[in-house]
Protein backbone atom coordinates (compact mmCIF):
# COMPACT_ATOMS: atom_id res chain seq x y z
CA UNK A 1 0.00 0.00 0.00
CA UNK A 2 1.62 3.39 -0.81
CA UNK A 3 1.65 5.39 1.79
CA UNK A 4 0.20 9.09 1.21
CA UNK A 5 2.74 11.75 0.82
CA UNK A 6 2.51 14.74 3.39
CA UNK A 7 0.56 17.71 2.60
CA UNK A 8 3.08 20.68 2.28
CA UNK A 9 1.91 23.93 3.66
CA UNK A 10 2.27 27.37 1.94
CA UNK A 11 4.22 29.86 3.48
CA UNK A 12 3.37 32.09 5.70
CA UNK A 13 2.91 35.27 3.95
CA UNK A 14 3.62 38.32 6.23
CA UNK A 15 1.46 40.98 5.59
CA UNK A 16 3.28 44.71 4.90
CA UNK A 17 3.24 46.68 8.03
CA UNK A 18 0.54 49.60 6.44
CA UNK A 19 -1.98 46.55 6.58
CA UNK A 20 -1.39 45.41 9.51
CA UNK A 21 -3.06 48.29 11.34
CA UNK A 22 -6.47 50.15 10.30
CA UNK A 23 -5.93 53.88 8.72
CA UNK A 24 -8.33 56.36 8.72
CA UNK A 25 -10.09 56.52 5.28
CA UNK A 26 -9.49 59.32 3.26
CA UNK A 27 -13.19 61.08 3.94
CA UNK A 28 -12.20 60.26 7.59
CA UNK A 29 -8.86 62.14 7.30
CA UNK A 30 -11.44 65.19 5.14
CA UNK A 31 -13.84 65.14 8.16
CA UNK A 32 -10.79 65.86 10.29
CA UNK A 33 -9.48 68.43 8.21
CA UNK A 34 -12.86 70.18 8.31
CA UNK A 35 -13.31 70.02 12.06
CA UNK A 36 -9.77 71.47 11.91
CA UNK A 37 -10.10 74.62 10.30
CA UNK A 38 -13.48 75.08 11.56
CA UNK A 39 -12.11 75.40 14.79
CA UNK A 40 -9.38 77.59 13.50
CA UNK A 41 -11.61 79.74 11.99
CA UNK A 42 -13.52 80.51 15.24
CA UNK A 43 -10.56 80.67 17.21
CA UNK A 44 -9.22 83.37 15.32
CA UNK A 45 -12.24 85.10 14.54
CA UNK A 46 -12.73 85.36 18.88
CA UNK A 47 -8.99 86.39 19.14
CA UNK A 48 -9.28 89.52 16.39
CA UNK A 49 -8.64 91.91 19.09
CA UNK A 50 -5.86 90.64 19.92
CA UNK A 51 -4.29 89.40 16.85
CA UNK A 52 -4.94 92.56 15.24
CA UNK A 53 -1.97 94.46 15.72
CA UNK A 54 -3.50 98.40 15.09
CA UNK A 55 -7.38 99.79 15.72
CA UNK A 56 -9.40 99.21 12.95
CA UNK A 57 -10.74 101.97 12.75
CA UNK A 58 -7.88 104.36 13.29
CA UNK A 59 -6.54 106.64 10.67
CA UNK A 60 -2.68 107.41 9.80
CA UNK A 61 -0.88 109.90 8.06
CA UNK A 62 0.45 106.92 5.45
CA UNK A 63 -2.41 106.51 3.19
CA UNK A 64 -2.12 103.65 0.23
CA UNK A 65 0.75 102.05 2.51
CA UNK A 66 2.44 98.93 0.06
CA UNK A 67 2.28 96.00 2.15
CA UNK A 68 5.48 95.37 4.57
CA UNK A 69 5.69 99.49 4.64
CA UNK A 70 5.62 102.09 7.34
CA UNK A 71 4.22 98.69 9.86
CA UNK A 72 1.22 97.96 7.85
CA UNK A 73 1.77 94.07 7.51
CA UNK A 74 -1.02 94.23 4.85
CA UNK A 75 -0.79 98.09 3.73
CA UNK A 76 -3.21 100.50 4.46
CA UNK A 77 -6.41 101.93 3.07
CA UNK A 78 -7.13 105.48 1.45
CA UNK A 79 -7.14 106.63 4.95
CA UNK A 80 -4.23 105.38 6.71
CA UNK A 81 -5.91 102.26 8.75
CA UNK A 82 -4.56 98.94 8.48
CA UNK A 83 -5.57 96.58 6.49
CA UNK A 84 -5.05 93.69 8.42
CA UNK A 85 -6.69 94.76 10.90
CA UNK A 86 -9.71 95.49 9.91
CA UNK A 87 -9.64 92.35 7.76
CA UNK A 88 -9.29 90.36 11.25
CA UNK A 89 -12.27 92.45 12.66
CA UNK A 90 -14.56 92.02 8.98
CA UNK A 91 -13.81 88.35 9.16
CA UNK A 92 -15.00 88.14 13.02
CA UNK A 93 -18.52 89.97 12.18
CA UNK A 94 -19.33 87.60 9.15
CA UNK A 95 -18.16 84.68 10.51
CA UNK A 96 -20.58 85.29 13.48
CA UNK A 97 -23.71 86.98 11.58
CA UNK A 98 -23.70 83.60 9.30
CA UNK A 99 -23.47 81.58 13.03
CA UNK A 100 -26.52 83.65 14.10
CA UNK A 101 -28.31 83.52 11.29
CA UNK A 102 -27.86 79.75 11.23
CA UNK A 103 -29.11 79.47 14.84
CA UNK A 104 -32.09 81.54 14.24
CA UNK A 105 -33.14 80.20 10.53
CA UNK A 106 -32.88 76.18 12.35
CA UNK A 107 -34.66 77.53 15.15
CA UNK A 108 -37.77 79.32 13.58
CA UNK A 109 -37.82 76.84 10.60
CA UNK A 110 -37.16 73.31 12.98
CA UNK A 111 -40.70 74.58 15.22
CA UNK A 112 -42.07 75.21 11.89
CA UNK A 113 -41.70 72.04 10.29
CA UNK A 114 -42.18 69.97 12.91
CA UNK A 115 -45.62 71.33 13.91
CA UNK A 116 -46.79 70.87 10.03
CA UNK A 117 -45.53 67.34 10.07
CA UNK A 118 -46.75 66.08 13.08
CA UNK A 119 -49.76 67.76 13.09
CA UNK A 120 -51.01 67.43 9.58
CA UNK A 121 -54.40 68.51 7.88
CA UNK A 122 -55.40 72.12 7.86
CA UNK A 123 -51.91 73.16 10.12
CA UNK A 124 -49.64 71.60 7.76
CA UNK A 125 -51.59 72.96 4.90
CA UNK A 126 -51.24 76.98 6.13
CA UNK A 127 -47.60 76.75 7.61
CA UNK A 128 -46.73 75.23 4.39
CA UNK A 129 -48.73 77.65 1.90
CA UNK A 130 -46.76 80.82 4.03
CA UNK A 131 -43.82 78.85 3.71
CA UNK A 132 -43.84 78.45 0.37
CA UNK A 133 -44.78 82.72 -0.11
CA UNK A 134 -41.43 83.01 1.31
CA UNK A 135 -39.61 80.65 -0.83
CA UNK A 136 -41.58 81.82 -4.20
CA UNK A 137 -40.25 85.26 -3.56
CA UNK A 138 -36.57 85.99 -4.82
CA UNK A 139 -34.60 86.11 -1.61
CA UNK A 140 -31.76 88.86 -2.11
CA UNK A 141 -34.72 91.47 -3.03
CA UNK A 142 -36.20 90.56 -0.16
CA UNK A 143 -33.92 90.62 2.13
CA UNK A 144 -32.92 94.24 0.51
CA UNK A 145 -36.31 95.11 1.03
CA UNK A 146 -36.65 94.42 4.82
CA UNK A 147 -33.37 96.32 5.32
CA UNK A 148 -34.69 99.10 3.36
CA UNK A 149 -37.82 99.10 5.47
CA UNK A 150 -36.14 98.71 8.90
CA UNK A 151 -32.94 101.02 8.04
CA UNK A 152 -29.30 99.84 7.32
CA UNK A 153 -27.39 98.47 10.37
CA UNK A 154 -26.00 95.13 11.01
CA UNK A 155 -28.57 93.68 13.25
CA UNK A 156 -31.30 94.60 10.66
CA UNK A 157 -29.43 92.78 7.81
CA UNK A 158 -29.32 89.69 10.43
CA UNK A 159 -33.29 89.82 10.50
CA UNK A 160 -33.32 90.53 7.05
CA UNK A 161 -31.31 87.41 5.74
CA UNK A 162 -32.95 85.20 8.77
CA UNK A 163 -36.36 86.02 7.24
CA UNK A 164 -35.43 84.62 3.92
CA UNK A 165 -33.53 81.87 5.46
CA UNK A 166 -36.03 79.59 7.61
CA UNK A 167 -38.30 78.51 5.18
CA UNK A 168 -35.75 76.08 3.90
CA UNK A 169 -35.37 74.53 6.83
CA UNK A 170 -38.76 74.14 7.42
CA UNK A 171 -39.36 72.15 4.54
CA UNK A 172 -36.19 70.20 5.18
CA UNK A 173 -38.05 69.45 9.05
CA UNK A 174 -41.47 68.87 7.36
CA UNK A 175 -40.55 65.97 4.98
CA UNK A 176 -38.12 63.88 8.06
CA UNK A 177 -41.42 64.49 9.93
CA UNK A 178 -43.67 63.34 7.96
CA UNK A 179 -41.39 59.72 6.97
CA UNK A 180 -40.66 59.73 10.72
CA UNK A 181 -44.42 59.92 11.24
CA UNK A 182 -45.25 56.61 9.69
CA UNK A 183 -42.57 53.92 11.46
CA UNK A 184 -44.07 51.68 13.58
CA UNK A 185 -42.01 52.80 16.46
CA UNK A 186 -43.81 56.00 16.29
CA UNK A 187 -47.67 54.16 15.90
CA UNK A 188 -46.49 52.21 18.73
CA UNK A 189 -45.94 55.30 20.98
CA UNK A 190 -49.23 56.29 20.41
CA UNK A 191 -50.75 52.92 20.79
CA UNK A 192 -49.16 53.32 24.08
CA UNK A 193 -50.99 56.54 25.36
CA UNK A 194 -48.14 58.86 24.53
CA UNK A 195 -49.40 62.46 24.31
CA UNK A 196 -48.48 64.33 21.30
CA UNK A 197 -45.94 66.62 22.30
CA UNK A 198 -43.95 63.53 23.87
CA UNK A 199 -44.09 61.84 20.08
CA UNK A 200 -42.90 65.21 18.63
CA UNK A 201 -39.97 65.47 21.13
CA UNK A 202 -39.14 62.26 21.96
CA UNK A 203 -39.68 60.55 18.16
CA UNK A 204 -39.81 62.58 15.60
CA UNK A 205 -38.01 66.13 16.35
CA UNK A 206 -34.54 63.39 16.87
CA UNK A 207 -34.94 61.87 13.26
CA UNK A 208 -35.19 65.60 11.58
CA UNK A 209 -31.93 66.99 13.28
CA UNK A 210 -29.05 65.25 11.05
CA UNK A 211 -30.74 66.28 8.14
CA UNK A 212 -31.03 69.53 9.68
CA UNK A 213 -27.50 69.38 10.87
CA UNK A 214 -26.08 68.86 7.60
CA UNK A 215 -27.82 71.54 5.87
CA UNK A 216 -26.83 74.16 8.45
CA UNK A 217 -23.31 73.27 8.07
CA UNK A 218 -23.24 73.65 4.05
CA UNK A 219 -25.06 77.07 4.53
CA UNK A 220 -22.08 78.61 6.36
CA UNK A 221 -20.26 79.40 3.01
CA UNK A 222 -23.61 80.30 1.39
CA UNK A 223 -24.22 83.28 4.37
CA UNK A 224 -20.65 84.17 4.50
CA UNK A 225 -21.38 85.40 0.84
CA UNK A 226 -24.90 86.58 1.20
CA UNK A 227 -23.68 89.24 4.09
CA UNK A 228 -21.70 90.10 1.99
CA UNK A 229 -22.66 91.05 -0.82
CA UNK A 230 -25.97 92.99 1.20
CA UNK A 231 -22.70 95.03 2.53
CA UNK A 232 -21.11 95.88 -0.46
CA UNK A 233 -24.52 97.32 -1.28
CA UNK A 234 -23.99 99.34 1.63
CA UNK A 235 -26.88 97.39 3.53
CA UNK A 236 -24.17 96.33 6.53
CA UNK A 237 -22.92 98.63 8.98
CA UNK A 238 -22.09 102.16 8.22
CA UNK A 239 -18.24 103.09 8.48
CA UNK A 240 -15.88 103.32 10.31
CA UNK A 241 -17.23 99.72 11.51
CA UNK A 242 -14.77 97.22 9.86
CA UNK A 243 -16.83 95.09 7.73
CA UNK A 244 -15.36 92.61 4.22
CA UNK A 245 -17.87 93.92 1.79
CA UNK A 246 -17.94 97.36 2.67
CA UNK A 247 -14.32 97.53 2.60
CA UNK A 248 -14.25 95.99 -0.57
CA UNK A 249 -17.30 98.26 -1.77
CA UNK A 250 -15.14 101.38 -1.04
CA UNK A 251 -12.06 100.50 -1.99
CA UNK A 252 -12.68 99.21 -5.41
CA UNK A 253 -11.97 102.40 -7.03
CA UNK A 254 -8.30 102.32 -6.03
CA UNK A 255 -8.72 98.71 -7.95
CA UNK A 256 -6.40 99.86 -10.83
CA UNK A 257 -3.82 101.60 -8.73
CA UNK A 258 -3.12 100.22 -5.72
CA UNK A 259 -4.60 96.39 -6.13
CA UNK A 260 -4.49 95.27 -2.48
CA UNK A 261 -6.53 98.18 -1.03
CA UNK A 262 -9.78 96.32 -2.51
CA UNK A 263 -8.42 92.63 -2.93
CA UNK A 264 -7.52 91.84 0.64
CA UNK A 265 -11.05 91.93 2.29
CA UNK A 266 -12.70 89.97 -0.54
CA UNK A 267 -9.68 87.50 -0.58
CA UNK A 268 -11.21 87.40 3.14
CA UNK A 269 -14.59 86.80 2.05
CA UNK A 270 -13.40 84.28 -0.57
CA UNK A 271 -11.39 82.46 2.40
CA UNK A 272 -14.78 82.15 5.01
CA UNK A 273 -16.66 81.09 2.41
CA UNK A 274 -14.09 78.47 1.63
CA UNK A 275 -13.62 77.29 5.00
CA UNK A 276 -17.36 77.06 5.35
CA UNK A 277 -18.39 75.00 2.56
CA UNK A 278 -15.10 72.56 3.30
CA UNK A 279 -16.16 72.03 7.42
CA UNK A 280 -19.53 71.73 5.75
CA UNK A 281 -18.81 68.52 3.54
CA UNK A 282 -16.95 67.43 6.23
CA UNK A 283 -19.81 67.58 8.86
CA UNK A 284 -22.10 65.50 6.33
CA UNK A 285 -19.48 62.96 5.76
CA UNK A 286 -18.97 62.44 9.27
CA UNK A 287 -23.25 62.55 9.87
CA UNK A 288 -23.74 60.22 6.64
CA UNK A 289 -21.00 58.48 5.63
CA UNK A 290 -22.99 57.63 2.59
Amino acid sequence: MAIAEPIERAPLVELPRRMRRPRLSRSRRFSWLAASLLLITTVVAVLAPVLAPHDPTTTSIYPFASPGQHGFLLGSDSTGRDLLSRTLYGMRTSWFAALVVIVVGVLIGTLIGLVSGAFGGWIDSVLMRITDGFLALPAPVLAIAVVAALGVGLVHTLIAVSIVWWPFYARIVRGEVRKLAARPHVEAAKLAGAGRLRVMLRHLLPGAIPATVVTASLDVGNLVLTLAALSFLGLGQAQPAPELGLDSALNITFLSQDVWVSAIPGLGVVLLALVGNIAGDGIRNLIDPE
